[in-house]
């Protein structure tokens, strides 16, 4: 087999293995794949699920809150989407990959890799110079771009809004990554700082990007261009419109659909069943609005069911070295959006069609 066609079946194997625990695994991979690559695997499946993790962390009081069947990177099997939240998926999972390469070789953890000292010794700015070990991102952003980019073999608009969006993460690892120094001098004078470049936590990379979902571009295509197929026309199409897209902006090709409601083909699980917030210390105000997102303006009521919490209580330290508690029950009120009668229903259906974008 080609390395290429050897790329391909390894990170869907790497995919699998986290999402479905399908045939291909990371083993099916050490076994196959080329002896170049083999040292990154892991890292890759990792980066992966990091990625899905801060996914649903970013939603997790929306009505999309990236559910499993999302987080398909590939346009094929079924999933042919192009929409705004597809577009946060291939961000958030392409700078997982990204984060957790750059981080691992900067621990010493690949021998073909190591700290960026490419510009140690310049002067940086007043009072400071290069240093120390930067993190390698270069590295990182090349192997990650082989794995997750190998994914999309297609030529269509949504192939290419799919790499876009892969490129719109990996900018935003670079983005956010933040200067560290150190001082020098006599007596801790800090006449000269020593500086370099580290990742910032993976959660300010989740919140960058969540940002650019928000301010999502949706590219406007001629259809009769695009139904062209792999034509000179349908070509240039594209290369219009991408000419005005900007390198570190989000984009998507179609509206999303009614996240409220379950969809069994398209993998929505509707909002039916779904936790919210009423009360609690130190909500926002999007997680005190959940309620009415979730619930009632999907033509759901909320319910109140009481919960049995067990924790830890009375913990008290005994001299030497322990810490003893007791297990305390609490009941705990939780709420829940659960079905109400059409006729009850109506209205809210109404008036939720009309409003305008909600996730």
């Amino acid at each position: 087999m080609k390395r290429s066609t050897f790329l391909i079946l390894s990170i869907t194997g790497v995919y699998s293995a986290i999402l479905h625990a399908a045939a291909w695994s990371v083993n099916n991979f050490l076994m196959t794949g080329p002896k170049a690559y083999l040292t990154y695997s892991s890292s890759v499946a990792a980066g992966a699920h990091s990625g899905m993790e801060e996914c649903k962390f970013q939603f997790g009081w929306e009505r999309w809150n990236c559910p499993e069947s999302a987080l398909q990177l590939s346009t094929h099997n079924r999933l042919r989407s192009a929409t705004r939240e597809t577009s946060f998926v291939h961000a958030i999972s392409s700078a997982g990959v990204m984060y957790t390469l750059t981080r691992n070789c900067s621990m010493g953890d690949f021998e073909s890799c190591g700290c960026d000292d490419s510009r140690n010794g310049r002067v940086g700015g007043r009072g400071w110079v290069w240093g120390g070990c930067s993190d390698n991102v270069e590295f990182g952003e090349r192997i990650s771009k082989l794995f997750v980019d190998a994914l999309e073999t297609g030529h269509d608009t949504r192939a290419l809004i799919n790499l876009h969006n892969n490129e719109v993460g990996r900018l935003a690892v670079k983005a956010t990554m933040k200067r560290a120094c150190k001082c020098h001098g006599v007596s801790g004078s800090c006449s000269i700082q020593t500086c370099w470049l580290q990742l910032a936590e993976f959660r300010e990379i989740g919140n960058y990007l969540k940002i650019k979902y928000d301010q999502a571009h949706k590219l406007e295509m001629d259809k009769r261009r695009m139904r062209a197929g792999n034509s000179a026309d349908s070509r240039g199409a594209t290369a219009e419109t991408f000419h005005h897209v900007h390198p570190s902006e989000l984009v998507f090709l179609e509206d999303s659909p009614d996240y409220c409601t379950r969809n069994a083909s398209l993998g929505h699980h509707g909002t039916e069943g779904r936790e919210c917030l009423q009360t609690g210390k130190n909500l926002s105000q999007w997680e005190k609005r959940s309620c009415r997102r979730l619930c009632t303006e999907c033509g759901l009521r909320v319910e109140e069911r009481r919960t049995e919490v067990v924790a830890s209580c009375n913990c008290k330290f005994h001299w030497c070295c322990t810490v003893r508690c007791e297990q305390c029950r609490q009941l705990v009120a939780k709420h829940f959006c659960a079905r109400r009668d059409t006729a009850a229903a109506a209205p809210n259906h109404i008036r939720r069609r009309n409003k305008g974008h909600k996730r």
